[in-house]
């Protein structure tokens, strides 16, 4: 019986790291987005706007602000690397470049991780996976060029990244940043007494 339950966990489990890819959704331009909006009542845009640049600093993020009446902006990229084969004989595959908009108004902010581009990997002659110079493949097309396998892994990988990054974001712009006042010290004198 507990072998069944067991079994069963592990099932349920590995179905939901498979759908990982159901987290993405198409643009009205077809291409791949996941993109979340989140109320924040209370919060002014400016405040909202210096957490954001703050998430984008933990994320690691090449990032650039853009500030206007009506909405502040932090726009940045980065990549991901996906991985192949089975757990066992793992090796990086490739790297998914990707762009990360955070738009921040009064009360709510929202972001949106989009324009993704498939670069592969391939080894070099000292025997490391180094990205294919001049080979850029659109996360879209990748089925085409790949296979359905391969193509369904990377996605499901990338699914689950968005997923990781977006919770993190959230958290970051939810933490409350407490600004230290730095205290004086009370100077002595000891030569008078």
């Amino acid at each position: 019986m507990r072998k069944i339950i067991f079994s069963f966990t592990c099932l349920l489990f590995a179905n939901y790291c498979l759908a990982q890819k159901e987290l993405m959704q198409m643009d009205e331009s077809n291409k791949y987005v996941y993109y979340k909006i989140v109320d924040k009542p209370g919060l002014s845009i400016d405040t909202l706007y210096q957490r954001a640049i703050y998430a984008a600093d933990k994320l690691g993020l090449q990032y650039e602000n853009v500030e206007s009446d009506a909405v502040h902006s932090v726009f940045g990229k980065d990549k991901l690397i996906v991985y192949s084969g089975s757990s066992i004989m793992r090796k990086a595959s490739g790297e998914i470049a990707y762009k990360l908009d955070m738009e921040t108004k009064d009360s709510k902010y929202r972001y949106k991780i989009y324009d993704f581009v498939f670069t592969p990997y391939k080894r070099d002659r000292f025997n490391n996976m180094v990205a294919e110079p001049g080979i850029f493949i659109p996360i879209e097309e990748l089925a085409s060029k790949y296979g359905k396998k391969d193509a369904d892994a990377y996605l499901d990988q990338l699914g689950l990244f968005c997923k990781t990054t977006g919770d993190k974001i959230k958290v970051y712009i939810d933490k409350a940043q407490v600004i230290k006042k730095l205290e004086t010290t009370k100077k002595v004198d000891t030569d008078k007494w």
